[in-house]
């Protein structure tokens, strides 16, 4: 996986709430309501390089942890 960006500031947890996803069989949905069956695909067959990965990784990390609450907040504002 590629190593998360310093931002410090929230920016990620913000693009998690706001992001669409680009392709496939969710097109169109925010990252942070994507199900836990499609991330974990990804995490078997490899996220996609660059900022999305980057994104989807956290979002799979987030939900496996069972933390989604905390993008709620965010979810609420965005």
């Amino acid at each position: 996986m590629d190593e998360l960006p310093d931002k410090t500031d929230g920016k990620l947890l913000i693009e998690l709430v706001t992001m669409e996803m680009p392709f496939g069989k969710y097109k169109g949905s925010l990252l942070c309501d994507l199900p836990v069956t499609y991330l974990e695909w990804f995490h078997r067959t490899g996220f996609p390089k660059g900022k999305l990965g980057i994104l989807l990784a956290t979002i799979y990390e987030i939900k496996l942890n069972g933390l989604e609450y905390l993008l709620k907040p965010l979810k609420k504002r965005y």
